[in-house]
């Protein structure tokens, strides 16, 4: 065990070692204690961002709901662009007349924005 300690040290010291994947990595933003402000019946469990700052993905995912409680309501969905960031949903998981969960993804050039939520129906 102290061999692969030593191994997993170096490999960690080494130039440039996960020098790229820190500087293109996506930040997880903190969402505890505000789960529940972004929507109506809406549970936000995950945000993160690239090459943003937290404070423009919380806007994005408000903008976010708000356009799709305008085209459809709680089961709606936004084809509009939301501060200039064109988004697209992953499949919902659905469990019918409850609720449902799905993931987003959102970009402004490099700029990402990615969010998943729960929304009871």
């Amino acid at each position: 065990t102290l061999a692969a300690t030593a191994i997993a040290t170096a490999a960690l010291l080494a130039p440039g070692a996960g020098a790229q994947s820190t500087a293109t990595a996506s930040k997880a933003c903190s969402i505890k204690g505000h789960e529940r402000d972004y929507g109506k019946n809406m549970y936000l469990t995950s945000l993160a961002v690239r090459h943003t700052s937290c404070r423009t993905g919380r806007k994005v995912v408000k903008g976010y709901t708000k356009c799709r409680y305008k085209h459809g309501g709680l089961n709606g969905r936004c084809h509009s662009r939301i501060k200039r960031y064109k988004c697209g949903e992953s499949k919902r998981t659905l469990n019918p007349h409850i609720q449902y969960s799905v993931s987003v993804s959102c970009r402004h050039g490099s700029h990402k924005v990615k969010f998943s939520y729960t929304q009871q129906v």
